[in-house]
């Protein structure tokens, strides 16, 4: 089995190391790390560090041996998915999964077919959890580079962000769509990859247009029709295989 992660602020150099506060909390009472354990702690941007437990003090110090610090580069083409914010738990469900699975960036998107409505407090709430979901869904799968999750966009915001992509798409339902599959979509091998996942309820005309004046075209992931919940992660995974990311 693969060493646990524990996400430090700052990664240690080579030495002892205390791993404190709720992390170390996690490590000593939930996971009951013992002396020889191996275990591996990341800033969560790229830089890692592997250490043996040397001992567990309390219930929330862990004492661990580090090696030497190293630093994991970013991967390309970069993966970001704009995600229409979707009902209940289902963004949450959605940034854990396309985190597991490696994208790079989550955009919330108030979409004009959003039932749900990011404003004032409730708004901010939802987008913490995106976050803590990312963290932890990060740390689960054995990341170092977490993924990181904007701040709610506009469709203008949205369409900006299309226009300075390398390859910019709006994963569409309709299996007859002018671009075809995204199964087979000419594809970068370095710069910046960027999906728009709809609403339950479809893009609107406007903002299809919107986004096809920024240079996204329409794709489709096949027969079937996917749940917004549902649909980044599978084109995720998609492009991580044609692009060599997962070679």
């Amino acid at each position: 089995m693969t060493a646990p992660v524990f996400v430090v602020d700052e990664v240690p150099g080579a030495g002892t190391f205390v791993l404190d506060g709720p992390e170390g909390r996690h490590a000593v009472s939930v996971k009951r790390l013992r002396a020889g354990e191996d275990v591996v702690l990341t800033d969560g941007r790229g830089r890692w560090t592997e250490a043996v437990v040397a001992a567990a003090e309390g219930k929330d110090r862990l004492v661990v041996t580090a090696g030497p610090a190293q630093e994991e580069p970013a991967q390309a083409p970069r993966i970001t998915v704009v995600q229409a914010l979707p009902k209940g738990d289902r963004g949450e469900l959605a940034v854990e999964t396309m985190t597991e699975t490696g994208v790079d960036t989550v955009v919330p998107w108030q979409a004009a077919r959003c039932i749900t409505q990011w404003k004032g407090d409730r708004g901010a709430k939802a987008l913490a959890k995106w976050r803590a979901t990312a963290r932890e869904a990060g740390k689960q799968s054995r990341r170092v580079r977490f993924p990181d999750v904007a701040d709610a966009a506009t469709t203008k915001q949205v369409a900006a962000l299309l226009a300075g992509a390398d390859f910019a798409a709006v994963l569409h339902e309709d299996r007859d769509c002018d671009s075809g599959a995204l199964a087979t979509a000419e594809l970068p091998t370095a710069g910046d990859i960027v999906l728009v996942v709809g609403p339950e309820g479809g893009v609107s005309p406007d903002e299809l247009a919107a986004f096809a004046e920024a240079g996204a075209r329409p794709y489709r992931l096949g027969r079937s029709v996917l749940r917004t919940s549902t649909a980044g992660t599978a084109a995720t995974a998609l492009l991580l295989g044609r692009t060599g990311r997962w070679s």
